[in-house]
């Protein structure tokens, strides 16, 4: 029979485990470790970036971090425009595809044309698609297939990793 100190030891151990994935979260996949590596339109060194980037834009955007949710304004944004890379200015989604998902990040049921790309993330014990810009390689989000109609997919972006660019404006 297990008693409570042995539950406690096991959530305790369960507790060190999880702290040691979400530290390797800060870890960059090999296939992501350098975007100078890969053919982007829009490639910088990571010194450039930084220059560029606040600390938490180059930590999620570069680093594939993610921010916390409830953090970003652009959740509750309702205004008209499109929403752009932070990093390269490339317009990737519509205020018009933009919906209330209750997630804590602003989400939206599909891109612009040819904004974005995806790959497969391994990362926290799952398999996820994440989202990323495809003219810098800059790490959005991830796209889950719990959105509404007409597309039925959920683009859960990093408000911190977007821009907004209201209708009309330059």
């Amino acid at each position: 029979m297990y008693s409570r100190r042995d539950f406690s030891k096991l959530g305790l151990t369960l507790a060190g485990a999880f702290a040691g994935f979400k530290a390797a979260s800060s870890y960059v996949r090999p296939s992501q470790a350098d975007s100078t590596s890969k053919t982007f339109e829009v490639t910088k060194t990571e010194e450039e970036w930084k220059k560029i980037l606040t600390p938490e834009q180059f930590r999620v955007l570069r680093k594939e971090g993610t921010e916390r949710p409830g953090s970003s304004p652009l959740d509750a944004n309702e205004a008209a425009g499109t929403y752009v890379c932070a990093g390269c200015a490339l317009a990737l989604y519509s205020s018009e595809t933009k919906f209330h998902s209750g997630t804590g990040w602003p989400s939206f049921w599909q891109p612009l044309e040819n904004a974005v790309a995806t790959s497969e993330d391994s990362s926290y014990l799952m398999t996820r698609t994440e989202v990323h810009c495809r003219r810098c390689g800059g790490h959005l989000g991830h796209v889950f297939e719990d959105g509404p109609k007409p597309t039925g997919l959920r683009y859960c972006m990093n408000g911190v990793a977007l821009k907004f660019v209201p209708k009309g404006a330059a």
